[in-house]
């Protein structure tokens, strides 16, 4: 789906990530971690197309359909301004934009589009409110339905549980889970939370040392590498059939 060959990617000419080589696989779940100040927005960046590599290619190879790049994305709910007094419905009427035209007004297709996504979602009893009163997973919720109704192959989500508690957290990565098994998508998810990609993703990636390893999410998540990465000792414990990451208290 997404194939980075010698990539190098910086600002002006100062490099941050090098020597990237690696596919992001058609309906993976791919998780990117990676310490604070790593490079996984830089690296978010470039497979958004917002970024353009110092060097390298990133390519999007057609299927043997035709079936060209599709991508919807789901930033964090608090970056986005809540100024303007719009209605969950619009917020998600937003991402037909990009297939209707911006200037063209909504049609009923792409209306029972957005409330199929926001009922997709659980959010259709809510699609008349206005969208900066709702919580935080609400907010969540509607921007991946806002996602959704662009008709896209890959999903990419920004931190999708930050801020948010337990009940918040396994509510929304379910719902991401279920998704991308009844739409055949691609997910590709940046994360801080450890223990939310131990137990969702497939492949999961790591930024360290201005680069990238990548592999099965049980191949690469192990004390040694958590260890080496984040600087911290750590005990990775099965409860309950969770995967859970804590930090070794100093005997």
């Amino acid at each position: 789906m997404i194939k980075f060959s010698n990539v190098q990617l910086g600002y002006g000419r100062k490099p941050v990530l090098t020597a990237l080589n690696f596919d992001i696989q058609r309906g993976d779940f791919f998780g990117i971690v990676g310490p604070n100040g790593a490079g996984k927005t830089t690296l978010l960046k470039a497979i958004l197309g917002l970024l353009k590599p110092l060097q390298g290619k990133i390519s999007f190879p057609e299927n043997g359909k035709g079936q060209k790049k599709s991508i919807g994305y789901v930033p964090q709910h608090a970056s986005i301004d809540e100024i303007f007094p719009i209605t969950a419905l619009d917020m998600v009427l937003m991402g037909r934009y990009a297939k209707m035209g911006i200037f063209k007004r909504p049609k009923s297709c792409d209306y029972e589009l957005a409330e199929k996504m926001l009922k997709n979602v659980g959010m259709e009893t809510l699609a008349n409110r206005n969208y900066r009163e709702l919580s935080g997973g609400q907010k969540q919720r509607t921007l991946i339905a806002r996602a959704m109704v662009g008709e896209p192959n890959t999903l990419i989500l920004d931190e999708p549980v930050e801020g948010m508690d337990i009940q918040g957290e396994r509510a929304i990565m379910e719902l991401i889970k279920t998704l991308h098994t009844e739409y055949a998508l691609t997910v590709v998810l940046v994360s801080h939370d450890l223990n939310i990609v131990a137990n969702y993703v497939k492949t999961l990636s790591i930024i360290h040392n201005n680069t990238l390893k990548l592999g099965p999410v049980d191949s690469m998540l192990n004390e040694e590498t958590m260890a080496r990465v984040y600087g911290t000792v750590v005990k990775i414990v099965n409860i309950s059939g969770q995967k859970t990451i804590i930090p070794k208290l100093n005997e």
